[in-house]
Formats: structure tokens, C-alpha cells, sequence
């Protein structure tokens, strides 16, 4: 087989400037994809905020919202109330009434 005569001319500037980005654009995507695989691992490892062991809800009290803030714990409860609870105890240290319009 005969050698082709286009083989031996040099490739355009052009053409190697588009390769190079299109190798550019490969590795960035593949570091993307793997800073995206590794960011998702990293938030479903923490656990969130955890409600204390020791808090207990007074009877007959079903809870519709929680809400943690430094030190407490809110508990909205079905009978239009806020329970306070200390998030280290676990003890009730207020309880406020919602009042409707």
C-alpha cells in the first residue's frame, strides 16, 4: 500500500487548539463529576441534628413540627402549643400557648 501524500503535512494550529480544549474540558468534567460524587457523601454522612434521648412528651400530646436551636428544643404540638425542651437534659423548661385570630 502506497504511503497517503496527506500524511506528512503538519496539522493546523487551529485543529491542535481544539484538541487541546476538548482534553481541557474532558478532565475538568471528570474532576466535576467526582467533586460533586464526593460532596454528596460527605452531607449524607452527618447525621443532622438529633433530638435528645431523654426528652419526653406529656401524655396525650401528638407533635406536628420540631425545631432545634442552641441549647433547646422546640416541639409544636396538635393542640396549639410550643414545648421547650433543654437539648442536653431533655427536660421541659417552658411552655407557650399559640393563640389564633
Amino acid at each position: 500500500m502506497a504511503p497517503d501524500e496527506h500524511d506528512d503535512l503538519p496539522e493546523p494550529s487551529n485543529l491542535r487548539f481544539l484538541r487541546v480544549l476538548v482534553t481541557v474540558l474532558t478532565g475538568v468534567m471528570i474532576g466535576g463529576v467526582i467533586l460533586i460524587i464526593v460532596l454528596i457523601v460527605i452531607r449524607f454522612r452527618d447525621p443532622g441534628p438529633q433530638v435528645p434521648e431523654d426528652l419526653t412528651l406529656p401524655a396525650d400530646v401528638t407533635p406536628q413540627a420540631v425545631t432545634f436551636g442552641t441549647g433547646w428544643v422546640a416541639v409544636v404540638t396538635d393542640d396549639d402549643r410550643i414545648l421547650i425542651f433543654d437539648r442536653v437534659t431533655g427536660r421541659m423548661t417552658q411552655e407557650v400557648a399559640v393563640t389564633g385570630n
